[in-house]
């Protein structure tokens, strides 16, 4: 294709992706020498924990035509995620008796979401052009989708090292196309970050360690939702009443509160999720868990990691008879793992924390 009609298709493409629900779609080119060393030096201090797979494909997550052979451009997608109707987060941090679940997890599977409308875009530009190589990532290969989102032009990383856009904040989720089109590429965004540090003083843990170096091993997502062992008790009592993820540095950053509000149906609060109490929650059965959750990205930690969660969550709650007769029925679980975390939640409810 020449020139001219590659810059109609990249337009075209945009065009698309809006009509598919995107909020914005940009183009980069696959060069990323200059985050390379950054990742390298991020592992070489092991602040990937036990996140084996960081590590495990080498450069490829840096050199996109070492991942897909004959990738020349990485279409970005953005896709906005806070649902509409959710109970207040910060009411709900407030409530000691909730359960926080991460805005992103509320809905359904983001995986499923983003990526059948990556997939329809990329038919859409074969129905257009013909035959394409292309492949299609939801966070589910090694894709520095930051890294990429920022050089075509969705925003910027923020000191949280999460990507921010001034118009839409920092609740969407990102996803990629890489293809063999030489299509133009978009012009980077600058930073507009300044001299706040908000994500960095809120941490709970002060996983931020520096402005954009994150330690996942202290971070509350990390450690409710990939770290597959006990959760380190030095830092149980800072995790509250966080079961799952932690929107901490999202909740105080300035541009959310340009963020928008999720256009699809799919990121609607399932389950009175978005309030739900902790007692409630930790009665489930595996077979609760299992079907109430089907179709949710919480479902992948299983129903185990889900009790270890909770149970650190009533453990930091004020102490009362019914959170203490919640957990001397999980008291004798098969799981060495809830019998550990149920153990350590009691001993703070009887000792009043």
């Amino acid at each position: 294709m020449h020139e001219p009609d590659l810059s109609r298709l990249a337009q075209q493409i945009k065009h698309w992706g809006r009509e598919l629900g995107f909020a914005a779609v940009g183009i980069a080119d696959g060069e990323l020498s200059g985050a390379e060393a950054g990742l390298q030096a991020w592992l070489d201090r092991g602040f990937h924990g036990d996140m084996d797979y960081m590590a495990a494909h080498g450069v490829k997550r840096s050199r996109p035509a070492e991942l897909v052979p004959g990738t020349v451009r990485i279409i970005s997608a953005r896709l906005d995620y806070f649902p509409p109707a959710a109970t207040d987060p910060h009411a709900v941090l407030a409530d000691a008796g909730a359960a926080y679940v991460s805005r992103y997890a509320l809905g359904r599977d983001y995986h499923k979401v983003l990526r059948n409308r990556l997939q329809s875009l990329a038919e859409k530009i074969g129905a257009e052009i013909g035959e394409h190589r292309f492949r299609v990532f939801t966070d589910s290969a090694p894709v520095l989708e930051v890294e990429l989102a920022s050089k075509a032009g969705l925003g910027w990383r923020g000191k949280h090292t999460l990507l921010l856009n001034r118009r839409h904040g920092s609740w969407f989720f990102l996803g990629e196309i890489y293809t063999d089109l030489p299509l133009p590429v978009d012009a980077p965004e600058t930073v507009h970050c300044g001299s706040c540090q908000a994500c960095l003083d809120v941490c709970p843990t002060q996983a931020i360690v520096a402005p954009y170096t994150l330690d996942a091993r202290r971070c509350i997502s990390y450690l409710t939702i990939e770290l597959k062992g006990s959760i380190p008790p030095e830092l149980r009592p800072l995790l509250g009443n966080r079961i799952y993820g932690c929107d901490d540095c999202q909740l105080v950053c300035p541009w959310n509160r340009f963020a928008q509000a999720a256009a699809l149906p799919d990121f609607g609060v399932r389950n009175g999720l978005d309030s739900a109490q902790l007692v409630d929650l930790f009665a489930w059965s595996e077979t609760d868990f299992n079907e109430r959750l089907a179709g949710s990205p919480i479902r992948r930690i299983g129903h185990v990691r889900w009790l270890r969660n909770i149970a650190i969550a009533l453990g930091n709650a004020p102490p009362s008879p019914e959170i203490q007769a919640a957990l001397g029925a999980r008291l004798q679980h098969p799981s060495e793992l809830v019998r550990e975390h149920v153990a350590w939640a009691l001993q703070r409810q009887y000792a009043g924390q």
